[in-house]
């Protein structure tokens, strides 16, 4: 809904800090072990290899997603699948830029 809207008035994509200040989820699509290394503060942990089987899960909750891994790579590829499957999504990069963003 905010993609379109900031779109049919002409801006381009919203910050990753404004997202989440409207409730976005932060989804760290790296493995296990890597977030158990850090992490964002109230993110969740799916690594890319099992985000397929959670899209009806992340669907439910019907928030904006913004993914994040270690340098950007898996969460740009984690968030075109998620908007391949109607979820409106985008990539944070690194869980340390979703951080900084996010105080």
């Amino acid at each position: 809904m905010i993609n379109f809207l900031m779109g049919l008035f002409g801006y381009g994509k919203p910050s990753i800090r404004e997202l989440l200040k409207d409730g976005a989820i932060i989804v760290d699509v790296r493995t296990s072990g890597e977030y158990r290394s850090g992490y964002v503060k109230g993110s969740r942990n799916i690594p890319l290899q099992s985000l397929s089987s959670k899209i009806k899960k992340l669907k439910k909750k019907n928030k904006v997603i913004i993914t994040c891994c270690a340098s950007g790579m898996r969460s740009g590829k984690a968030a075109r699948v998620l908007r391949q499957s109607g979820l409106e999504a985008y990539n944070g990069g690194s869980w340390q830029a979703v951080e900084r963003a996010r105080n």
